[in-house]
């Protein structure tokens, strides 16, 4: 008696029917699969509603929102290093004080030797450079713990900034260099009520945002994943337009886009790029969550954590800058606990404590995070003795949250 041989059924759904799965489930896994970046989304959303009617409107008026973008640049830029060396299983605590020292050093060259501001900042970022590779030379290659060598590059940068500055304040600065933190893109073409590069920019960015979100969405189909149905697909696109024509729009009303934005934007771009789909990232990931195998796997770790460390230098290096050039003068009591803030948006963020988990994206939510926390606790009167209570419960639910999932996925 033949055999009768059946095909097997590849339209895409559950294993047990067969059936495609309905757009809630699709729904439900894709929040799952990213529940950290997606929760802090919708806490950060949350906040804002909250400080919103709260402050009666004030906090997102277009002149606050630059407030808080230029107040909160230089921790986000730190907050995107320590999201790579907290992926890559590791700490680092000097960034404050490297902030601190960069900072101090452009100030002496700039006001006492009176160097060109662009030299003087190529210099401050080679320092930044060279002062991680000089951590990262002792933790990967000598085997020395992050924590220590990074609390013995605290206590070294902070006391060089002492003498360098000699415990004064130096300033002024040229106006090029106050522009990093506090300058604007031009006013170009005709008078409006708005500023018309930054209209032209937001524009752009929304087709760039919808563009990488439609080639996903077929990459994911070429490749026999599940993508999300058309109608939720439809709302996510709609979701991301609402977002971005009102952030263009409230820029555009005043003075348009801040020139620190635009560095941040270039980083997150840049370095999200960098952990999603080059070799050097997603090593980096393979170290962080298992770095014996990764080893045996061909991995290059000890270059890849002295790149980490090094990456980290240059963007405490920009992080320095920026705050000086915000502050218009280098002081002594730049950079405390900037490293503080930075590890705790990183943590918000979704990075795990046991490394190989974050994103860059999600550094920046967790840095904005405690920036609008730090700005609408500010202007609703709230002490800053009970601004720092409640960060503190902030990280730690961030935190908890995380290791609850690790152990209700490893039930």
């Amino acid at each position: 008696m033949a055999q009768t041989q059946t095909t097997p059924d590849t339209t895409p759904g559950t294993p047990e029917t067969g059936r495609r799965p309905s757009a809630g489930a699709v729904l439900a896994r894709a929040l799952r699969g990213n529940l950290r970046q997606y929760g802090m989304l919708v806490a950060l959303a949350l906040i804002v509603l909250l400080f919103q009617f709260w402050t009666g409107g004030i906090l997102l008026q277009p002149l606050n929102i630059t407030n808080l973008i230029q107040q909160n640049g230089y921790i986000l830029i730190l907050a995107i290093g320590m999201m790579i060396v907290i992926i890559a299983g590791h700490i680092d605590l000097s960034v404050g004080s490297l902030a601190a020292f960069v900072g101090a050093a452009a100030a002496v060259m700039m006001v006492k030797h009176h160097a060109p501001w662009p030299v003087a900042l190529a210099a401050a970022l080679l320092i930044g450079a060279l002062a991680g590779a000089w951590q990262g030379f002792w933790i990967a290659y000598l085997g020395i713990p992050s924590f220590i060598v990074t609390l013995a590059g605290m206590l070294l940068f902070r006391g060089g900034t002492q003498i360098l500055l000699q415990g004064q304040t130096v300033a002024p600065f040229p106006k090029g260099f106050q522009n990093i933190s506090s300058g604007f893109l031009p006013a170009v073409g005709p008078h409006t009520n708005y500023h018309n590069l930054t209209l032209l920019l937001g524009l752009a960015v929304l087709a760039v945002a919808i563009l990488q979100e439609v080639r996903g969405r077929r990459r994911a189909a070429s490749y026999g994943l599940e993508p999300l149905p058309a109608g939720l697909f439809l709302l996510k696109l709609g979701a991301i337009t609402v977002a971005v024509v009102a952030f263009t729009l409230l820029l555009a009303s005043y003075h348009g886009v801040p020139i620190v934005l635009l560095i941040l934007g270039v980083l997150l771009v840049g370095f999200g790029y960098v952990m999603r789909n080059s070799i050097l990232g997603r090593h980096t990931y393979a170290i962080g969550g298992n770095e014996a195998a990764a080893r045996l796997s061909g991995v290059k770790s000890k270059r890849v954590v002295f790149l980490a460390f090094v990456n980290m230098g240059v963007l405490a290096a920009l992080a320095g800058l920026v705050f000086a050039a915000r502050l218009n003068a280098g002081t002594p009591q730049a950079g405390i606990n900037f490293e503080l803030e930075a590890i705790a948006a990183a943590f918000i963020g979704g990075a795990s404590a046991s490394g190989g988990v974050g994103t860059v994206l999600g550094a920046i939510i967790g840095g904005l995070v405690l920036g609008v926390l730090n700005n609408g606790m500010s202007l609703v009167g709230v002490g800053t003795d009970y601004q720092q209570v409640i960060k503190g419960l902030v990280l730690l639910a961030a935190v908890g949250f995380d290791v609850y999932n690790k152990r209700k996925a490893g039930s």
